[in-house]
């Protein structure tokens, strides 16, 4: 019996992967090219770098994403421990210090007496042995090439973007003010900045005709074919092109928070701390891919971001991700090869936390071949089972990437009469009930 797990990727699903299977007792290799090479989208030299927003999204139990979270942390997840440990005000949110977070995971890898961390770059997919792939959406080259060789498809793609981060500093408070929406969170979590109709009008209209960066290739890849986004994470140019007020019912709704004034802007940006230490924040709902030059522009059309000084600017990026059904199983495992494991958003799950959760089972049930256990597979009445049913048995034809939601999760009988209002409720409780059974010791 061959004890080692060798994790490729050292992201949010590489991460936990690697935890999962030596906390388990395998004994793990963790490759991460960092920091001797970087994609284009990552900068920073630690583990789990969060490449778009430091927000995990909602930490209510009855949303989805917040049952999500839930489940891992009943579980023993190291993403959801370093998530809490390094969190920052966000309303009824979970949002990070991105550094502090990636610090604390660097730190909890390195220091595991069962994990092995190498600064290497992996080309090709091991012949043998227990092996995870994580290595991301942004994967390319050779093992690229030996991943779609393995899968006998082309593979698919979308482009993902990331918003811009402005000095805290930098924003005139004369017109911005702190508030939440519906007075979640402590009142200083939000940045807000209002717009009357006039403003709103002018902005909307330098958006939609503002120039956007051209998208570089891969490894020499044809760019040139049909530009595809995923709904989760909308270039805000290309959503305000659907229509006048789309964003004014999105990232720019005015509903829920009262002016200083009193009543209600017409539409207001909400900026969200980025860092604990508040000198940062981040445009909520602002992935651009417009050029740097026309952000500044743009976006200094805001009221009260006349002067923002960016910290960072929004980018797209193309993402690569698998036609996971049929190729994989609820175990994150290759079809008819139960010793290799894919694990991140190349598989089909979209988000920080459904990534970790692919990395979560995928670690666990490698440990599990490894050792010669009996693998694991989660009930479809949990988020993380949802999602892997949704990886390996979804849509066969236009198979796209999936965020935590309740229509994957297993329904309730027909005979069950639960009115919609409470119905997100009672599938949280049900999922709680089945994690802590499965993890007695964890959900303690």
């Amino acid at each position: 019996m061959n004890e080692k797990v060798t994790v490729i990727g050292g992201g949010l699903a590489g991460c936990e992967a690697a935890w999962q299977a030596a906390t388990r007792g395998a004994q793990v290799v963790l490759y991460e090219m960092k920091p001797t090479q970087f994609t284009p989208a990552h900068s920073y030299k630690g583990l789990s770098e969060l490449v778009c927003s430091n927000s995990l999204r909602s930490g209510e139990l009855t949303n989805a994403a917040g049952l999500l979270k839930r489940e891992l942390s009943m579980a023993g997840s190291l993403i959801m421990e370093a998530a809490y440990a390094t969190a920052v005000p966000a309303g009824g949110a979970v949002a990070v210090d991105r550094y502090r977070f990636s610090d604390y995971i660097t730190e909890k890898i390195s220091s595991h007496p069962n994990i092995t961390l190498v600064s290497e770059r992996i080309d090709r997919i091991p012949e043998s042995g227990v092996t995870v792939i994580a290595t991301g959406p942004l994967t390319e080259g050779e093992l690229f090439d030996d991943i779609r060789r393995l899968t006998g498809r082309d593979g698919l793609y979308f482009h993902d973007a990331a918003a811009p981060i402005v000095s805290a500093e930098s924003v005139d408070m004369t017109k911005a003010f702190f508030a939440s929406r519906y007075g979640k969170g402590n009142g200083t979590d939000y940045l807000n900045c209002p717009m009357t109709k006039e403003e709103y009008l002018a902005f909307y209209e330098a958006l939609v005709s503002a120039e956007t960066a051209e998208l570089k290739s891969f490894e020499g890849r044809d760019e040139k074919e049909k530009i595809k986004v995923f709904e989760g994470c909308m270039p805000v140019e290309i959503m305000a092109k659907r229509g006048v007020d789309t964003l004014r019912f999105g990232p720019l709704k005015p509903v829920g928070i009262e002016l200083p004034s009193g009543g209600e802007a017409y539409a207001i940006v909400q900026l969200r701390r980025e860092n604990d230490a508040g000198t940062m924040y981040n445009l909520v709902g602002f992935q651009t891919n417009l050029k740097f030059g026309e952000q500044r522009r743009v976006f200094g059309m805001i009221p009260g971001l006349e002067n923002a000084e960016f910290y960072r600017y929004g980018v797209m990026h193309r993402n690569t991700y698998l036609e996971s059904p049929g190729f994989l199983t609820e175990t994150y495992s290759v079809v008819g090869r139960e010793e290799l494991f894919f694990a991140g958003q190349m598989t089909g799950v979209e988000g920080y936390i459904e990534s970790a959760s692919s990395g979560f089972v995928a670690g666990i049930n490698a440990a599990a071949v490894a050792l010669g256990r009996e693998k694991t597979v989660f009930p479809p009445e949990t988020m993380i089972g949802a999602l892997a049913r949704h990886v390996s048995l979804g849509e066969m034809t236009g198979f796209q990437p999936m965020n935590a939601n309740f229509g994957i999760i297993e329904p309730f009988p027909r005979e069950m009469k639960i009115k919609k209002r409470f119905r997100n409720e009672a599938y949280a409780n049900r999922s709680i009930g089945i994690i802590s059974e499965m993890f007695p010791n964890e959900a303690e």
